[in-house]
């Protein structure tokens, strides 16, 4: 199993997008037994996977979500009838990944990791990892969607990933960020003896016919540490897959564009991978 986490501190990159067609191409086209966890309190990755009842539903009938992962709260419930009664958190080897469609599950987000009070130093950090650990013969991969921030969660992710690959715009502002996530991802490691590799830099929402795309792939492409790892397609910027992000699969797309790009990043993805 290779656990890989997408990770940018900056929002609207495409992160998301990314992660959640990764994991489809990857379960559909090679055939692979993918996991997708949401750890991005802003839950986008499930919002793409599941309708607004569909979620909610779920969510009503008291089943997983990442929340099960890192809660280890005994809860208090207090009824007019029995009194006071205890909730125990759910054990690690039972929760349940929902299945979105043949080689695919989720572990879905939810909105509550808000409310779970994880001081930094916590051991509940590396529950993700554990979880995952238990499950390691379930799947071939597992694909991680991060929160846009440094955050305990990305942390989380980071410990329990073996690579991180890094989506970004290809503009001057995205660009800048890349080294400070880089610098951040480094002090973490250091920090927690982490092994995620970085697999790469994959620019994304790209108009390659505009003069900034080419300065912004001309800078990756000179620069010592990122030309090495500049994928060689880019995701384009589709107007299509922003209007159907919530309900669509780049691969059920009609431009052929945009779906060759992602088996194009898929495949090089798969070959930066031992």
């Amino acid at each position: 199993m290779k656990v890989i986490s997408l990770i940018n501190m900056k929002g609207g990159v495409g992160k998301t997008t990314l992660a959640v067609n990764i994991a489809d191409c990857l379960a559909r086209r090679h055939d692979k037994k993918v996991l997708l966890v949401d750890i991005d309190p802003q839950f986008n990755a499930t919002q793409c996977l599941f309708t607004i009842p569909q979620y909610v539903k779920h969510l009503k009938d008291g089943k997983d979500s990442i929340v099960d992962v890192f809660d280890e709260d005994t809860k208090n419930t207090i009824s007019t009838v029995s009194g006071v009664s205890q909730t125990k958190p759910k054990e690690l080897g039972k929760i349940k990944p929902v299945k979105i469609k043949p080689n695919f599950w989720s572990i879905p987000g939810n909105l509550d990791l808000y409310r779970l009070n994880i001081p930094q130093g916590d051991k509940r950090k590396n529950r993700l990892k554990k979880y995952l650990e238990k499950n390691e013969y379930r799947y071939d991969f597992v694909i991680i969607d991060t929160p846009p921030t440094p955050s305990i969660w990305m942390t989380s992710a980071l410990i329990a990933s073996d690579y991180y690959l890094i989506p970004t715009k290809a503009d001057p502002i995205s660009l800048t960020g890349i080294n400070l996530l880089q610098n951040i991802v480094e002090e973490k490691k250091e920090n927690f003896n982490l092994n995620a590799k970085c697999i790469g830099v994959v620019l994304t929402i790209a108009d390659t016919k505009t003069e900034v795309y080419k300065s912004a792939k001309k800078f990756l492409q000179e620069n010592k540490k990122w030309s090495k790892l500049l994928y060689d397609r880019e995701l384009p910027k589709r107007n299509e897959l922003a209007a159907k992000q919530l309900d669509s699969y780049i691969l059920d797309l009609k431009g052929p564009t945009i779906k060759t790009a992602l088996v194009r990043i898929v495949d090089e993805l798969l070959k930066r991978i031992p």
